[in-house]
């Protein structure tokens, strides 16, 4: 059997940060939303656990090599898979990308593997993984809470175009993370009240609604981040945010055209426009 999943980014229309836990990491209350930007992930039988990947890490430290290797291990299966990574989604941009390779890794082999798994038993897994794997086992728009690992899904009818932008710096969640005062004043947003304004495509809403409480701390070391906000809403987007831990920016716009004509702008900068999944 062969086959391909494809792997969606995602992007938080918020990111709230309620405090530290004992074992280190964040609670935190955050909207994710998948969009139409990919890595391609391909399948076929082998005897042993073999991932090809054009990204420049060693296997072992990829989460989609460690995502077949603990399911392997959960369910004693005697045999392996050739898994090939396409990477499209870049590296420490706050996009998730690792985070929907492993979790498409689980469900690709659930397939191959003709395990049957329940969404349940997958989210379990993903959760051991890392933060973010959970999200993308549930679905494409979710509220997400705890260290990630609580996911509530949501529906949504409403698309927005957008536009991604991100310099060419990287930068790890837990340095970010790092980064975060503490004393800062906790914004809280009202989800029913944000997917109304979400569904209705009420603009003036969601620039109050929008927010990432980790943001401030990166601007402050990559100042670069806070331009291209500034550019983006200079060029005509409606919203601009930093996406989880960045350092992706991204611009929601009133159509494609104008994320596009947004796109010309942003000179040297890795930029992509994208729709969000429904």
């Amino acid at each position: 059997m062969i086959f391909s999943l494809a792997a969606p980014a995602k992007i938080n229309w918020f990111l709230s940060i309620r405090g530290k836990r004992e074992d280190g990491y964040h609670d935190i209350v955050s909207v994710m939303q998948c969009v139409s930007l990919y890595d391609l992930l391909s399948f076929e039988d082998s005897s042993e656990i073999e991932l090809v990947s054009d990204l420049d890490l060693p296997a072992g430290e990829n989460l989609v090599y460690k995502a077949a290797i603990l399911l392997k291990q959960k369910v004693q299966f005697s045999d392996g898979a050739k898994i090939t990574l396409v990477k499209n989604i870049p590296v420490a941009a706050g996009l998730g990308g690792g985070s929907s390779d492993a979790a498409y890794t689980l469900i690709g082999l659930n397939k191959l593997w003709g395990l049957g798994l329940k969404e349940e038993e997958l989210m379990e897994l993903a959760g051991r993984i890392g933060s973010d794997v959970t999200f993308f086992i549930r679905g494409l728009f979710s509220v997400v809470e705890g260290r990630g690992e609580i996911v509530k899904k949501m529906m949504t009818s409403s698309s927005f175009a957008m536009l991604l932008v991100k310099p060419d710096i990287g930068i790890s969640a837990s340095w970010a993370y790092s980064r975060y005062a503490s004393g800062l004043t906790k914004k809280s947003v009202d989800i029913k009240l944000f997917c109304l304004a979400l569904e209705s495509r009420d603009f003036t809403s969601l620039r109050r609604m929008v927010f990432n409480d980790l943001e401030k701390g990166v601007v402050e070391k990559y100042r670069i981040i806070g331009d291209i906000k500034d550019m983006l809403l200079e060029s005509g987007a409606e919203v601009a945010s930093m996406s989880g831990s960045g350092s992706v920016v991204f611009g929601v716009f009133s159509s494609e055209e104008k994320a596009r004509q947004a796109s010309m702008r942003m000179g040297d900068h890795w930029c992509r426009t994208v729709r969000t999944l429904v």
